[in-house]
């Protein structure tokens, strides 16, 4: 399924890099950032998430939480989160369920990997309302971010 801008982000609960269990709806209230991503420790998810670690002051300065999501496993995450000194937390979505729900899952990825997240970013309102989404087919591209900066002042 595929999520566009206006509809009800889908609700989901995963665990976090520091095993604490993460719902959507009990973020309410404030606008939250769903960055989806392939997987941990590859080059463009790395420049990625660094970038967002670099500028995560900007986000918050608009009251907005981050997350990335990846398939990968909440150990990976913990890992490669630490070596990264990531400042946002990463979920395990390891049984694919919300990846599938946002329509940001690859069938077949490199080296005939099924089920990695496809690369793609949401901005849901403080209301769970979805006021932004991009997913991308080519996993060596990143989001908008320009785009993303856009929806999140929009809600201030």
């Amino acid at each position: 399924m595929n999520i566009s801008a206006g509809q009800p982000a889908p609700d989901f609960s995963l665990v976090a890099h520091d095993k604490q269990k993460v719902t959507l709806s009990e973020l309410k209230g404030q606008p939250v950032v769903l960055l989806f991503f392939p997987l941990a420790f590859t080059s463009v998810c790395t420049a990625e998430l660094c970038s967002v670690r670099d500028n995560l002051s900007w986000y918050e300065g608009l009251h907005a939480r981050v997350f990335g999501i990846s398939v990968d496993s909440v150990y990976t995450l913990a890992k490669f989160r630490e070596e990264q000194s990531l400042n946002f937390p990463l979920l395990s979505d390891f049984n694919k369920e919300v990846s599938t729900a946002y329509g940001s899952i690859y069938p077949t990825f490199a080296f005939g990997m099924q089920g990695v997240s496809k690369r793609s970013a949401f901005v849901v309102d403080k209301d769970g309302i979805v006021q932004y989404a991009e997913v991308l087919e080519n996993a060596g591209e990143v989001p908008d971010f320009e785009k993303i900066k856009a929806a999140l002042e929009g809600l201030a």
